[in-house]
Order: structure tokens, then sequence, then C-alpha cells
């Protein structure tokens, strides 16, 4: 049995339906119900209250988890209690590159490592699904805005995130790793929103934001550290976060997929 939290999120839903076509035995934990796969068992809970995911541990062999909730200790030891051998943590590649602003990704991972688990760390980049935040303005007026319009980061798709946890998650020889996962080229924010309106057989017009502008659209749901954090990733990328990492093609076998697939995979949420 594979335990999946967040699994109604962009990568979640994803890992599950791969799990499932498989033939894996899964449990998909997420805080309210969503479309799950035909007989997959589904638990509500959050885990920011640890307890409350505590009975879908029994039983289980293995945990995907998310950087959520403020006590990983809590949540690891209650797996661990269970019978859970295996933990698969998704973090951010902030969490490397820098760890003094991605503080609470940082401090799961460290968590995962000192579990006495079997662990594994994915660091995902930036994921093709958040431009899902351009959906609206592109459904009514097409129209796409973002900061540094012409500075490329690698960005992955969720699609690739959920295909390697599932490897990790089924297959020997992952432990004690720590995978940046990338897609296979920088796509600056211009060129995604060119993507999106290729797709839609339409122009989608990019309006590029001032730094401030995009701060104060940021700090409506995002703390203040981690919106300077992802600001300067945006606009100032060290060079390990323009930089494709190999690992996806390492782990399933061929390169990551572009963001033009997302893209075109993606089109009615903007029509």
């Amino acid at each position: 049995m594979i335990v999946v939290t967040g699994a109604t999120g962009n990568v979640g839903r994803e890992l599950i339906r791969i799990l499932a076509a498989g033939g894996d035995a899964v449990t998909a934990v997420s805080r309210r119900p969503g479309l799950l796969p035909e007989g997959i068992r589904h638990h509500l809970g959050d885990l920011a209250e640890p307890q409350s995911i505590a009975p879908a541990l029994h039983g289980a062999g293995a945990l995907f988890l998310l950087v959520a909730g403020e006590d990983p200790q809590s949540i690891l030891e209650r797996a661990a209690a269970t019978g859970i051998r295996r933990v698969v943590l998704l973090s951010s590649q902030g969490a490397g590159t820098r760890p003094e602003v991605y503080a609470h990704p940082a401090r799961f991972e460290d968590a995962v490592r000192r579990s006495g688990l079997e662990w594994t760390v994915l660091r995902s980049g930036g994921l093709g699904s958040n431009a899902y935040a351009w959906a609206e303005s592109i459904r009514t007026t097409r129209t796409a805005a973002a900061p540094f319009a012409d500075v490329g980061l690698p960005v992955v798709d969720p699609a690739d995130v959920a295909e390697v946890a599932a490897a990790v998650l089924r297959e020997p020889g992952h432990a004690g790793r720590t995978y940046e996962l990338t897609g296979p080229a920088p796509v600056t924010p211009r060129e995604r929103a060119g993507a999106i309106g290729a797709a839609l057989g339409e122009p989608v017009r990019f309006v590029e934001q001032t730094r401030e502008e995009a701060r104060a659209q940021m700090l409506a749901f995002m703390p203040e550290p981690v919106v300077e954090g992802t600001l300067g990733i945006l606009g100032e990328p060290l060079p390990a976060e323009r930089e494709p990492s190999p690992a996806v093609r390492q782990i399933l076998g061929r390169a990551p997929r572009p963001f033009a697939d997302w893209a075109a995979r993606s089109a009615p949420a903007f029509r």
C-alpha cells in the first residue's frame, strides 16, 4: 500500500492515476474530496493536523509526503509506528539553492533524513502548472501578466514529477538520494504565454509587470520572505536554478516534457 498526501493537487492527482494504472494499492489523502480513479481509497486529512492522517497510514509500506503543516517529525513518527518503511518527500529546489529563504521545505528535508526511514527527496523546480494563475485573465481577455518577461527557467511538468515519484516509490536504488527535477530547457514567461496561445489557436498578449507590481500581488497569498525569494529566483536566478537537471532522464529513461506539452494538455483550462 502507498499513501499519497496532497492527492488532489497537480502532482498528487497524476501520481494517483499512475499508481492505480500500474495496479498499486493506494490510499489518497487530501483536505477536501476530489475526483479520483475508481477504486481508490480516500481519506480526508490535513498534514497540519498529523493525527488526522494517522488512520490512512495503517497497512502501508510507503508514503509520498508534501511540505505542509509545521510538524514533520510527528507525521514521520506516526508513519514509522504504523510500519511504513519508505518516504518520498516532494520539496522545492529553493531548499537547496536558497535555504535561508525556503526554510520550511529545508526543515522537512532535515526531518525526513533523520527519520530512520528509507528516504528520497525530490526537489522540484517551478511547476508548469503555476501558469494556471493566468487562467482567468487568459479566458477573459487573452492576456497574461508576469515580471521578468525574458528571464528563462527550466520549469518542470507536474506529470514528470509524478512519474519520477511513482518510480522512486516502487523501485529500489533511490534511498538516501536527493533529486533536482526540472524541465528540458529554460523557458521565459513570455514564451510560456506564447505556448498557451499556440495551444488555444489564438494569440495571448503578454504584459510585463514591474517587480513591485508582482510583489504586491504575491503578498496576498505568500509570506514576505518567500515572496522575496521567489522574485529572486524569477528575476536573478542562480546558475543552479537556470541549469536543466538530468534527473528526470536518469530515472525515467527519457527527456522531460517541454512546457508546450503541458500547455497543449491543459488548454481547456484557458478557453
